[in-house]
């Protein structure tokens, strides 16, 4: 009997990885046909079958199979030798029954393609008798005789008059209607799954900063390319007054809605506190953390750094959070690493915060970037790392900032084509010196 009622069974079992057993399915029912390509043509093009597979082996026969446009049930189409055994069987009923949710129609279809029927779809209802002892038989007189199942049925031959039993059964309408259903119901879900990622997406895209402070030292850029549509990588360009930045570039643990949750979550604190951070940024990140440690589970965490940038002293005060280190590299390419001065956001209550100092001179390059940078992989597996990131900055270190992001950005995607994993965010600020750029705005 044909598979159209399957809910893809095989391709679940091809797919698991707990199988307690080797994967084991039909390949295909044999049909012994006088032509291969006459028997094709007869089964895509009057039948409506598709093709499975059509090879040549190594012996030089050609192997052909089609099936129903529905279920995995797989036809070979064989054309034996003319003296062998199997030849004998060719233009006899072979055995095999498919099944629809309405003959009738069907007959009509394939009637009007010229498909050859023995009879007209007749009804018919089969019982079977449960013998019961006659001790037993007054209990429950319906128990004599259970009806198994109520259908239509009729038979119909290819070209090589093999035959095939075409039937329907009550309870295999029941559930193709059932079956319709819940494919209906998972269709309209996913569109409104999709409907509301795609919102979150345009929300979460709002998070990113929609404007830059201007400063007379400092031209800078920033971008995040989420794996998907949303994540939980996070940067910023707060606007700290006294003529002071804070660029910010965070991690949250985690991948999808959960992570761009807690990154609206870490990016609402930082937004609301940043005032303190001229005076008191060791103070500022510990009231972030308390907040991210009591509004988050157990196991969330981010990892940030924050940079204040003073524009008059083109001095950068900075808190590392447990994340990457960030780059200076210099005009002379020497290249200066910002490393961790604290340990990561949300996992501790009790949790101190060091502040680190570095000077930037006209012609130096700050970087900050999150790991699904420096994890990018090439197809042999090797990451970008962090010296790459370097060398591709100091390449294009004479690009303005907007240029020269998207420059590196594009080494990255070059070195890593295939499909991203994680989210890739970069920032860089480049310092052009009061001289420079006396009143000028960015």
């Amino acid at each position: 009997m044909g598979s159209s009622l399957s809910f893809r069974a095989e391709d679940q079992a091809i797919a698991s990885t707990q199988a307690p057993h080797p994967y084991l399915s039909i390949h295909a029912y044999n049909v012994f046909v006088k032509d291969q390509q006459k028997s094709l043509e007869f089964y895509r093009d009057q039948l409506g079958f598709e093709l499975a597979f059509d090879a040549q082996l190594q012996t030089g026969q050609r192997w052909l199979a089609v099936a129903p446009p529905d279920g995995t049930a797989v036809l070979a189409l064989i054309t034996p030798e003319p003296d062998s055994p199997q030849h004998k069987l060719i233009g006899q009923q072979t055995g095999i029954v498919f099944v629809t949710e309405d003959v009738p129609a069907k007959y009509i279809e394939w009637s009007k393609k010229g498909v050859r029927f023995r009879h007209t779809p007749r009804l018919r209802r089969v019982k079977y008798q449960r013998q019961v002892s006659s001790s037993q038989s007054h209990l429950n007189p319906n128990t004599a005789s259970t009806p198994i199942w109520g259908g239509v049925f009729t038979r119909f031959e290819d070209i090589d008059h093999n035959s095939f039993a075409l039937v329907s059964l009550d309870e295999v309408t029941r559930e193709v209607e059932a079956r319709r259903r819940a494919i209906a119901e998972k269709l309209e879900l996913e569109r409104r799954i999709a409907q509301e990622m795609e919102i979150a997406k345009n929300v979460q895209a709002r998070l990113f900063p929609q404007a830059q402070p201007p400063l007379r030292t400092l031209e800078y850029a920033g971008m995040c390319i989420q794996a998907r549509q949303v994540g939980g990588d996070y940067y910023d360009f707060l606007h700290l007054g006294q003529e002071r930045l804070g660029l910010v570039v965070g991690d949250v643990s985690g991948k999808g809605i959960a992570a761009a949750l807690l990154m609206a979550n870490l990016q609402a604190n930082l937004r609301s506190q940043c005032a303190m951070a001229v005076d008191n940024l060791d103070r500022l990140m510990q009231s972030v953390n308390q907040l991210f440690y009591e509004n988050s589970t157990e196991n969330a965490y981010a990892t940030l750094f924050f940079a204040e940038y003073d524009d008059k002293a083109q001095r950068v005060r900075y808190a590392n959070c447990g994340h990457l280190c960030g780059l200076v590299l210099h005009d002379d390419e020497t290249i200066e690493r910002l490393d961790s001065t604290s340990t990561v956001l949300g996992l501790f209550k009790e949790w101190d915060c060091s502040l680190a100092e570095c000077q930037l001179f006209a012609g130096d390059t700050l970087a900050l970037y999150t790991d699904g940078m420096t994890e990018a992989f090439d197809e042999e597996g090797c990451e970008f790392g962090e010296e790459r990131l370097a060398t591709a900055l100091c390449r294009n270190k004479t690009l303005p900032a907007p240029a020269l992001l998207g420059a590196v950005l594009q080494e990255v995607q070059r070195f890593s084509p295939q499909e991203q994993h994680d989210d890739i965010t970069l920032l860089v600020a480049k310092c052009s010196g009061a001289a420079d750029l006396q009143g000028k705005l960015y």
